[in-house]
């Protein structure tokens, strides 16, 4: 059940990647361990993807849009158990469970390839 938008599914990467990145200091765990680091490191990475990704809002354009939805099922499943991974559980778990599950579930139901400018997508009507 692919409904998400291969266009919206690039904006979400920008916006959440940016998110992660600020906000240790947003919510008051920046610092310097892997409570802040995890989803700094995590954000860098899925602004570099979505930089790189074959999709409407992709630069570069190399990695195809099902290997970028597998590295953010990814991505979310290690920033989702990273808590307990890690050890900060007991400091802070919340955020990084949530943006975790909702990047697992952003790549499982985002479409797998881009429309094109007439609203088709793969040489068919969606």
């Amino acid at each position: 059940m692919r409904f998400i938008s291969t266009r919206t599914h690039g904006v979400l990467d920008y916006v959440v990647g940016a998110l992660l990145i600020v906000v240790p200091y947003i919510l008051g765990f920046a610092d310097g361990t892997a409570a802040q680091w995890v989803p700094q490191a995590l954000g860098l990475v899925a602004i570099g993807g979505a930089l790189m990704t074959d999709y409407e809002l992709g630069v570069m354009r190399v990695i195809p849009m099902p290997v970028h939805l597998m590295i953010d099922i990814g991505s979310g499943a290690l920033l989702a158990l990273s808590p307990w991974l890690f050890g900060f559980a007991d400091k802070v778990f919340w955020p990084h469970l949530l943006v975790g599950i909702m990047e697992i579930g952003a790549g499982l139901m985002t479409r797998t390839v881009p429309e094109d400018a007439t609203g088709v997508t793969g040489g068919r009507a969606v």
